[in-house]
């Protein structure tokens, strides 16, 4: 032990400790959002714990240890002077405002989902096989959705589709848009909501997902442009779309190389391909050192690894591929050209044409 530097393990230390206070965060946050303590805060301003508590018909002394760890994790502002709680505008963008980009409430319903599921992975790890989509803990196909969802409400239509060449101008006169790997249709849905001209088919291989999605087209009277279909990616019959999006599942597909080979047969020869994939670097040492790819290789090691090796072929890409190996993969199957057509902190958007 007399190698151990004091000040590197007193840094180690402390750094673990705000990780820890942020875990055991996790179960608090989600009841603020699940009873909308955060909500009545952004909503009907600031309280005192036993205001706070009337509002919502809850229990006052729990009201009070609640908005005291928010306060300590620094996610509510406390006035003393007052004895009251409160949301600064920074705060509601991620606890109050539901479209805002970075509204959290499905990530941390995501971190939760992936503490349930551990004992399947960890018996994963084991045996080098698979956990499928969807059976490693309750409602993971759920928190994933929600987690996308902000992002997806505030760049789809803003700026990702309108970095595409030539793409604008086919949706607003009236494209056929297949969105492949869709989950629960919050992607889907956007799209058409934009380009009321184009028909949108939404394709998963889970089922409940679709359950969902059809569920979410019929809420939003969006029925006659869009249907949603329980199919793998491989097995999707219809031709001729001029566009196929994929948002962040390409990595967790079993056989991306035989997936990306079936793309180019469903799409028009000027068709396109866009695919929205998390942001990383080419190498591992790329993607150390900040705090997105931490996220993106821990949810791949729960998640997305996981899932690929449940499928035939298994080939695991993972969450943080990077753009050469992606390009590797889809060039591969005859794609003549994958370009950047733009970025964000949390994904990249890449082009690929026949």
């Amino acid at each position: 032990m007399n190698d151990i530097d004091g000040d590197k393990l007193n840094a180690l230390v402390g750094k673990m400790l705000g990780d820890l206070g942020g875990a055991y965060s996790v179960p608090t946050v989600r009841i603020g959002f699940r009873l909308g303590l955060f909500a009545s805060l952004h909503k009907d301003g600031a309280a005192s714990a036993a205001d706070l508590a009337k509002r919502t018909g809850l229990a006052e002394r729990y009201v009070r240890e609640w908005a005291m760890a928010q306060a300590a994790n620094g996610y509510v502002t406390f006035d003393p002077a007052r004895n009251a709680f409160s949301l600064s505008p920074e705060q509601a963008m991620v606890f109050g405002v539901k479209d805002s980009p970075v509204y959290l409430e499905g990530a941390f319903d995501l971190a939760a989902e992936m503490v349930h599921g551990q004992p399947k992975v960890e018996a994963a790890f084991k045996t080098g096989g698979g956990v499928t989509w969807g059976e490693s803990s309750g409602c993971l196909f759920c928190a994933v959705g929600a987690f996308f969802r902000p992002g997806y409400v505030n760049a789809i239509a803003q700026a990702w589709l309108p970095a595409l060449d030539g793409v604008l101008p086919k949706l607003q006169a009236g494209a056929r848009v297949a969105d492949v790997g869709c989950g629960v249709g919050f992607s889907t849905l956007l799209m058409a909501e934009a380009y009321p001209n184009s028909t949108f088919v939404g394709y998963d291989f889970h089922g409940p997902s679709i359950e969902q999605a059809n569920a979410h087209a019929k809420a939003h009277g969006l029925g006659d442009r869009v249907r949603f279909e329980t199919a793998k990616a491989k097995d999707i019959a219809e031709r001729d779309f001029d566009l196929i999006t994929m948002f962040d599942c390409l990595h967790d597909m079993g056989d991306p190389r035989g997936c990306a080979a079936h793309m180019r047969k469903l799409l028009k020869a000027d068709g396109a391909w866009m695919l929205v994939e998390p942001i990383a670097g080419d190498t591992p040492a790329d993607n150390l050192g900040n705090p997105v790819s931490r996220l993106y290789y821990n949810a791949s090691t729960m998640i997305c690894v996981p899932t690929s090796l449940a499928q035939e072929v298994g080939e695991a890409l993972g969450a943080q591929a990077g753009e050469a190996k992606l390009t590797e993969v889809i060039k591969g199957a005859g794609f003549s050209s994958v370009r950047r057509a733009t970025q964000g902190p949390f994904n990249m958007v890449l082009e690929a044409r026949p």
